[in-house]
């Protein structure tokens, strides 16, 4: 008989070492913004090396929006040491007076061809990834690809792992317990994961230019001279406007078993869209899209989390999960939080910890089709209208309002927090919880709510707050001290990987055509 979740606890409790040794990373994308809060024209900037080879420093789908990306550290002190050092070199390092725009969801933009798509190079692999751009713009538009977020990496140490086989009665041992504990984690997340953007969503209002050309059924309100908001949403960037895809509403994507999950994500990546192959693929000898298939390649399916594994040189995503499991998941649902310099705060990152391990503690069942089609229509409530009062929730057979969710769940991370702190001077994880769950009776207390307060008591719009958070933190940033890194570690980044690209380059022996023909057939093979 499967033991419950405070029968797991206890033996955790127990063996509360298998709590200890996280892996944590960060990966921050902000966009390059010019004096006057206008999108960045220039290239990227030339200390920051080469975008397709630098560890730290990169760009996302835009040439405007950077992307840093931390090691993976083992305490959350080191996580932010490496934050803080990245954006302390980044701001002293901008060109043009340039500063990072510290909300998630972009400035004014006069029009979607001044949206320039990230560039890598002449490399295969490098068109290869602005030709992927490329089709992201055809198939959703260019305002996408300015859109800003946060991703947390999270991984639990191999002796959690031990313990999870021991509660879980399980005969699965190595990457096959860690693979089967990992998808329960993933299926707990799509069933409570609205969570997070109703904590800490800090979309709730654009600018109207992001609208050009886009048709909406939201009934937006407006402040200031271009801002438009829901009055009660959370997180536009995480709603149709923003990531989600509309196009991939009918995806059956399964998260029963890792076999389960890579089989329906290679039907995905093999499977027609009639819109996609109205556009064609090349218009004479320019790439409109890499392919006409639902998702061009795996980083086109937009999930609020995903299972990863580091990649060798020539795998794929899915056959590097197919061939050694589950290394960690990947949290995609977090804004940008503007009440930070470096995007995300240590309470955030204990917050997530907690509920991580939560998730990946509580029995989580099978999840059929429709509760999956079902867990997203609660998403899309919190994201649009998450502050609304007495908006209810129906999970697993059981409604209620946000705030009773809320509730109960508080009391369950406070449980936890109790085990997780034991082994610590520090209670890091109490004091997470307790300062962060009066939001969810309180929901005034949001990030989303005191972003949308002050743009209307003070009828200002969203880009005037984020110019003047953007250009006090670059202040901040420049007069802050490395922890860890130094010019001189930057400064050799920026060489090396230069070198890299230009050796990737002069190694190509195929043409595009050729070239893209064989990833294609290398990546449909397990």
């Amino acid at each position: 008989m499967s033991l419950n979740y405070n029968q797991r606890l206890a033996v955790f409790e127990q063996q509360s070492q298998s709590l200890e040794g996280f892996g944590r990373g960060v990966e921050r994308e902000a966009l390059r913004v010019t004096p006057d809060g206008g999108l960045s024209q220039s290239g990227h900037p030339d200390a920051f090396g080469s975008a397709l080879c630098h560890g730290t420093i990169t760009t996302d789908y835009a040439e405007s929006l950077l992307e840093f990306i931390t090691p993976v550290a083992k305490n959350v002190d080191q996580l932010f040491a490496y934050l803080n050092d990245v954006h302390h070199y980044a701001a002293k390092n901008l060109e043009n007076n340039e500063t990072l725009w510290p909300i998630s969801m972009p400035c004014f933009i006069n029009n979607e061809d001044s949206v320039e798509l990230a560039q890598f190079g002449s490399s295969n692999a490098g068109k290869m990834k602005t030709a992927y751009r490329e089709g992201l713009k055809n198939r959703y538009g260019s305002m996408m690809q300015v859109i800003a977020g946060v991703h947390y990496n999270f991984s639990f140490p191999e002796i959690f792992w031990e313990t999870w086989a021991e509660v879980n009665q399980s005969p699965l041992t190595g990457k096959d317990a860690k693979s089967a504990g990992y998808m329960g984690l993933i299926r707990n997340y799509l069933r409570f994961g609205w969570a997070i953007p109703y904590l800490f969503g800090a979309s709730p209002a654009i600018c109207k230019s992001f609208l050009q050309g886009k048709k909406t059924t939201f009934k937006f309100k407006k402040t200031g001279l271009g801002t438009v908001y829901l009055p009660y949403a959370t997180s536009l960037r995480m709603s149709d406007l923003g990531y989600t895809s509309s196009a991939q509403s009918s995806l059956d994507i399964c998260y029963n078993s890792l076999e389960n999950y890579l089989a329906s994500v290679r039907k995905a990546l093999t499977q027609k869209n009639p819109e996609f192959v109205d556009l064609g693929i090349k218009d004479d000898d320019k790439y409109i899209q890499l392919n006409d298939n639902v998702l061009q390649i795996e980083n086109e399916l937009y999930a609020s989390i995903r299972a990863k594994r580091v990649q060798k040189e020539g795998e794929t995503p899915l056959q590097a999960l197919n061939a050694r499991g589950i290394e960690y998941v990947e949290i995609r649902s977090l804004d940008v939080n503007p009440f930070s310099s470096v995007g995300i705060t240590e309470e955030q990152v204990n917050f997530l910890d907690l509920f991580l391990t939560w998730c990946a503690i509580t029995p989580s069942e099978d999840i059929t089709t429709s509760q999956s089609k079902h867990f997203s229509e609660n998403f899309n409530k919190i994201v649009t209208e998450g502050r609304q009062p007495n908006l209810m929730l129906e999970i697993d057979g059981t409604e209620q309002n946000v705030t009773a969710w809320g509730d109960w769940l508080t009391g369950q991370l406070k449980e936890l927090a109790v085990v997780m702190d034991k082994k610590t001077a520090e209670q890091r994880y109490h004091d997470a919880i307790t300062h962060i769950a009066p939001r969810f009776a309180e929901p005034e207390l949001t990030s989303s709510a005191r972003i949308l307060n002050f743009i209307k008591e003070s009828n200002s719009d969203n880009g005037v707050l984020a110019l003047d958070l953007s250009k006090s933190y670059k202040k901040q940033l420049i007069a802050q001290d490395y922890q860890i890194w130094s010019d001189a570690f930057f400064e050799n980044e920026k060489t090396v990987s230069e070198q890299k690209q230009k050796k990737i380059e002069a190694s190509d022996d195929l043409d595009f055509d050729g070239y893209l023909q064989r990833y294609f057939l290398n990546a449909q093979k397990k």
